[in-house]
Parts: C-alpha cells; sequence; structure tokens
C-alpha cells in the first residue's frame, strides 16, 4: 500500500491524500488551495496519477478546500463515486456553484479592466464543470460500514466542524486508517462533539491550530462589546466568514444577543449568494444540528439576506451603522471585498475575523498588521479597526487534538500530522510525542510512503 500526500501537507488547504493498492487507488478529499501564490498556482496543474485511474473520492466535509477541486478532477477525467453525508452533499453543490461563479466573475472583470497578466483570464472552472460533478456524489450514512472496489470498507462517524462533517476509517489491506478531516470543538455552539477514533494502524490528524490553545473567552460577550462600540461611533461592522454553518454559528449568537435585548437596532446582513441555500441546508438535516426546525425559521427573520448583486450594492451604499456577515472566511474572494472596498478606508469601520487565516490570504495580512491590502488590482489604506474572535473558531486546539485520540484501543503504528503550517503541525508532533509516545511524522507536499 502507497499514500502520497498531495495536498494540505505543510498548508491548511488543498486538501488530498492518495492511497493506492495493488487494486484500488482512491483521495481522500479533493480541495482547492487557497493563500500565496505558489500554491493557488498548484490549482492549475495536474495531480500526479491520471485522474481516470481512481476508483473513488471519500469526502470529509464541504468547506472550498476539502471539496473545491473536484471539478478539475472531474475535468481530467475523473468518472467514480464521490462518498458522502447528506448535509456534505449539499454544501458542496453550494460551495462549487459559488466557487465557480466567482472565479467566472473575477476573471471577466481582469479582462474588463485588463488587469491580469495573462492575454486572456479564464476561471478555473466554470459553473457548467461545476455541475459536472454533481451526478457522482454518493450520500452515505454515519456510523454505517460503506463497502467499496477491491474489497475496501469505510465508516464515516462525527467530526463537529461544520454540519455534515465526519472523520473516515477506512479497512484497507487489513489495516486500519483513520482520516480525521477537519476536527470541531467540544463546546461548539451548533453541533455535537467530534467522536473519537477506537482503533487505527495508521493516522491522518489535521493540525491547523496543532500550535496553541484557544483563549477561555466569550465571543458571544466579545461580539456584544465590538458591535455596540462601533455603533456608537456610527460605523459599520464587517465579518468575513465561510457562508455554511459558521455564518449559522455567528447568527445564532446573534439572535440570542437580539432576543436578549443586548443590541441596537440596525440591520443585520448575510450577504451571500449562498444565503438562502445554506440555511435550506440546516432546515434539511435538523438531525445534524443543535437547533429546532422552528429556531432556524425564527432566527432567519432577524437577517437581510441579500442574494443578487444588486442588493449588495444596496446595502454598500448605505453608509448608517449595520452588521454585514459576508464570504469568503478568508477574504480570497466573494462579496466580503466589495465591502472592504468601501468600507476598509474608514477609521468606523470594525472588521472581525472569526476563523483560521492561511498563509498569503488577506485575512492572514490583516490580523498581522497589514497598511494596506490589494483587493481587484488595487491597494487599499486599512484605516479600519481588525479585531480577531479566537472563541468562534471551527478547528479544534492543540488540546483538543491531542485529546481526540485520547480513546484509541490499540497504538497506531504511525501518526501523519496534516492540513497545518509547519510550525503548527511540528509542534503538535512534539506534544503528540510526550503526550503518548506516538510515532509522528510531518508529510512534505508531494512526499510518498509505503506500507
Amino acid at each position: 500500500m502507497k499514500i502520497k500526500f498531495i495536498g494540505a501537507a505543510g498548508t491548511v488547504t488543498g486538501s488530498k491524500t492518495l492511497v493506492e493498492t495493488e487494486e484500488v487507488r482512491f483521495l481522500i478529499d479533493c480541495g482547492l488551495f487557497q493563500g500565496i501564490k505558489p500554491l493557488r498556482e498548484l490549482n492549475w496543474g495536474p495531480i500526479p496519477v491520471l485522474a481516470s485511474t481512481i476508483d473513488f473520492v471519500l469526502l470529509t466535509h464541504g468547506h472550498l478546500d476539502h471539496c473545491g477541486w473536484l471539478p478539475r478532477l472531474v475535468e481530467q477525467g475523473f468518472t467514480g463515486k464521490i462518498y458522502c453525508t447528506a448535509p456534505t452533499m449539499e454544501i458542496t453543490k453550494l460551495i462549487l456553484i459559488d466557487s465557480a461563479k466567482i472565479q467566472e466573475e473575477d476573471a471577466l472583470k481582469a479582462n474588463q479592466e485588463n488587469s491580469s497578466k495573462h492575454e486572456l483570464a479564464e476561471p478555473l472552472y466554470t459553473v457548467d464543470q461545476a455541475k459536472d460533478v454533481f451526478p457522482l456524489l454518493t450520500v452515505v450514512q454515519p456510523n454505517t460500514i460503506v463497502k467499496l472496489e477491491g474489497g475496501i470498507e469505510a465508516t464515516f462517524f462525527l467530526a463537529g466542524h461544520i454540519i455534515g462533517a465526519c472523520s473516515i476509517s477506512v479497512q484497507v489491506e487489513g489495516k486500519t486508517l483513520v482520516f480525521s478531516g477537519d476536527i470541531g470543538r467540544d463546546n461548539d455552539v451548533l453541533l455535537a462533539p467530534p467522536v473519537k477514533p477506537q482503533k487505527a494502524d495508521l493516522v491522518f490528524l489535521e493540525s491547523t491550530y496543532g500550535d496553541r490553545l484557544h483563549p477561555e473567552t466569550d465571543p458571544k460577550l466579545e461580539l456584544e462589546n465590538y458591535i455596540k462600540e462601533t455603533y456608537r461611533k456610527g460605523g459599520t461592522v464587517i465579518i468575513p466568514s465561510f457562508a455554511v454553518e459558521r455564518a449559522q454559528s455567528i447568527m445564532f449568537l446573534l439572535w440570542e444577543l437580539k432576543k436578549e435585548g443586548r443590541l441596537p437596532e440596525i440591520p443585520f446582513i448575510v450577504d451571500s449568494p449562498m444565503g438562502v441555500g445554506a440555511f435550506e441546508v440546516f432546515f434539511n438535516n435538523t438531525q445534524w444540528h443543535k437547533l429546532k426546525f422552528a429556531d432556524c425559521q425564527e432566527m432567519s427573520k432577524m437577517f437581510i439576506i441579500n442574494s443578487d448583486y444588486e442588493a449588495t450594492l444596496a446595502a454598500i451604499n448605505n453608509k448608517g451603522p449595520k452588521v454585514v456577515i459576508a464570504a469568503s472566511g478568508m477574504i480570497t474572494g466573494g462579496r466580503v471585498l466589495s465591502y472592504l472596498e468601501n468600507y476598509i478606508g474608514i477609521p468606523e469601520t470594525t472588521i472581525l475575523i472569526v476563523g483560521y487565516q492561511a498563509e498569503g490570504t488577506r485575512g492572514r495580512k490583516l490580523i498581522e498588521g497589514a497598511k494596506s491590502i490589494k483587493i481587484f488590482g488595487e491597494y487599499y489604506t486599512v484605516r479600519a479597526r481588525v479585531f480577531e474572535i479566537n472563541g468562534l473558531s471551527a478547528h479544534g486546539d492543540q488540546a483538543d487534538l491531542i485529546d481526540w485520540l485520547s480513546e484509541l484501543k490499540n497504538r497506531p503504528y504511525k501518526v501523519f500530522l496534516v492540513h497545518g503550517e509547519s510550525a503548527a503541525a511540528d509542534e503538535l508532533r512534539i506534544k503528540m510525542k510526550e503526550h503518548y509516545g506516538f510515532k509522528c511524522s510531518v508529510p512534505l507536499m508531494g512526499q510518498e510512503f509505503e506500507f
């Protein structure tokens, strides 16, 4: 058996792990690279094997860095099934269509403004190519053995993080391989705690926050204070957020604050073409989260959901105080860029960063104190105040990641630390060895291991 790391090795994006036996070849996740240009350029190349020779894909969840390269995989010849949970299938469809639209719009804008370095800017994939993925998506139930090609069996079990997200245990050649996907937190406001694996010969564990602990703060109180302070100054609060689940978690906290009379009477806007679809995922899958159907309905009434760009322009032109939740979460694209174009130079504006920001993203630059950021080819001076609310992260911290392996009944042969920047992954390696004595490895991009 061979395992090759072709994504999310030394970085938190582009999740792709290739597993090969004498009979079968399959991928765990098929994500898009984001962040610094050398990573983004990897999206344009082929994977190191013929896509047509990959038998199937196991998808842990529907975030772009885990599913966003599927249209390229299909375009390059993949025709197998893509196994995932029901909410993940719905989210993946939303994410891929949104991603394709953004890429088409960005290419069109670059061509109209002649701002591309290429003679003709092209999208990484189109909406039609995104839709080509849909017939291959195959729903599986959690905690149920799925029989696959070559005698392989897979079991999906809850990972927290976002609705529908699962870790995956795969039986291959008599060995148990456990892929964590992204691990959520025990105290998530909307989701059940992650389920811990009981047996693993090889572990593939995310390490996003492998070098830090989340602060013991109250994110609900922080939201309240930042909004009230910005309101007193007559400013706008902009919250870059993933459109599915993270946005709903923030909305839930804002809804609670509103019910408790702790927020001013101002517009609360969710600006995303996926906004309505994201709510439908929660409405359709109430067994996957803590909210009741009636709560979903009541919560949605508090927010103005902008789907078309005309509504976005109207919200931007209304300079009164407001709170805007807009994708993308790392400020790599999406409607949030239009708001920042117009508001980042206003001192009364508050930008709240509520999730992990990968290296090279605008979100990372803002929390590191950038004085200006580039949007659509233009540089904008940062006069807005930028704050980070770590308590809203969807990823477990170092202690959570170590604890996730606490119920193993056997000693794994090796633990691979993936989906983390090198420093974070290496710090987790040291802590994991101190705590369990496990043999840990931080693989490099393209590195292959044979067992």
